[in-house]
């Protein structure tokens, strides 16, 4: 087997790991089941460029149990748990190209290895290899049948690509399944980012000001999540709907420039590039901690805080302290990249369990049906099977509707 990882030794480790998520994935364990009996996916060559977790791996154990033949690479270069990747390839057969702390060189060597797998159906989480395959084209491409995409910021790429006329086959937006952005961008981001913070700076958040810019889904938890600490929180905003619904929420909301000579934290989760900029570094209070939660590190404008810094040092792992001339110190962590996951584990399980649920059965629908080349939705039957199948695994049940109740929401005939 053809691999990249940085020791297999690590694999025991990353094996009992594995196994422990493995048992708050109950939605993947029955899929594992009905996979292993059905073989929806026998002989499909699959790729997926993702963040190479534990949950992962259980995802990549259920695609293989459907008879995928799957090869992994890592879709961001601090998110990589050696571990994990030595246990998919020495115990799970699945080859990994997969190292953290990767420089840029060998993570995009990864994808072209990726790429090289020729594979029928894409997973990607920032679109990545997806993008990358575009600008290579040739064959590689033409096999192609279809992709899927887990991130907000893959899907904004994507709907990018498809609006230029640029995208050649379909991609399914699992981001947008109520069953993934509702919990995983809501509930998983908002607790391992507060957990990658903490981590990283032990510093209290009660008391402190933390500021929230971009109040999505993944920028609403981690509000949730940093007021629950007991810290103050700002959310900055360009949306005014959003915006309106930070200050019902109870946070108060001011542009990052106000903000900045306010917060002792700043966290970004917005997708966009360069929204913590000079102009907001110029002014942040002496200590402030600035972090990331979007996908890429572009979110903070890295290259104007290094100009502007006479000083640079690291305190502790994943912190990296500047200071600038006039004595103020600027602590960034996790180099501006995934905060939750280079300085933490990632979303917990349970959360991930729906997610990576979605993108099972959504692989398994595009072996099975062909669609037009466009960003597709996850159809409404997969999100509803996700919710329910987690509900029973719960120990959960809902009320159904009576025939009454249904005849008269389809009909306009009975008033007050």
């Amino acid at each position: 087997m053809d691999y990249d990882i940085k020791d297999i030794a690590l694999a025991d480790a990353g094996r009992r790991r594995i196994d422990w998520a493995w048992a708050e994935m109950p939605v993947l364990r029955h899929l594992h089941e009905r996979f292993t009996a059905q073989r929806p996916l026998q002989g499909l060559r699959v790729s997926g460029c993702l963040h190479i977790t534990t949950e992962t791996a259980n995802l990549a154990r259920v695609l293989k149990a459907g008879g995928a033949d799957l090869l992994l690479c890592a879709s961001n270069p601090l998110s990589t748990q050696d571990d994990v990747a030595a246990s998919l390839v020495r115990d799970h057969d699945i080859p990994a190209f997969a190292v953290c702390g990767e420089d840029n060189d060998r993570y995009y060597r990864h994808i072209v290895a990726a790429l090289s797998h020729r594979p029928r159906i894409t997973l990607d989480d920032g679109a990545d290899l997806v993008s990358e395959l575009h600008k290579r084209g040739g064959e590689a491409l033409d096999s192609v049948i279809g992709g899927t995409e887990e991130t907000t910021t893959g899907v904004i790429r994507l709907r990018a690509m498809a609006h230029e006329g640029a995208l050649k086959f379909p991609i399914i937006a699992v981001n947008d399944a109520d069953t993934k952005h509702l919990f995983d961008n809501r509930y998983g981001t908002g607790q391992s980012t507060l957990d990658g913070i903490l981590r990283a700076t032990n510093i209290l958040l009660a008391g402190r000001n933390f500021t929230v810019v971009g109040y999505g889904w993944c920028g609403r938890g981690i509000a949730t999540r940093a007021h629950g600490h007991g810290a103050h929180v700002i959310v900055c905003e360009v949306d005014p709907v959003r915006a309106l619904e930070a200050t019902m929420d109870g946070h108060r909301v001011m542009p990052l420039e106000e903000a900045a000579r306010l917060s002792d934290f700043i966290i970004t989760a917005t997708g966009d590039k360069h929204v913590i900029d000079q102009r907001h570094l110029a002014v942040m209070k002496d200590g402030c901690v600035i972090g990331n939660s979007g996908h890429f590190n572009v979110e903070i404008n890295i290259p104007a805080l290094q100009s502007m810094a006479s000083e640079r040092r690291r305190p502790r792992p994943h912190v990296d302290e500047y200071r600038l001339p006039d004595g103020r110190r600027i602590r960034l962590l996790a180099e501006g990249r995934l905060v939750n996951l280079a300085a933490a584990e990632g979303h917990p399980a349970a959360v991930m369990d729906m997610s990576f649920a979605n993108q099972a059965l959504c692989v398994a629908y595009l072996a099975q049906n062909r669609l037009d080349t466009a960003v597709h939705q996850v159809p409404r039957s997969i999100d509803q099977e996700v919710a329910q199948l987690k509900l029973a695994a719960l120990g959960l049940t809902i009320d159904t509707l009576t025939d009454e109740q249904e005849g008269y929401l389809a009909s306009w005939r009975e008033g007050t």
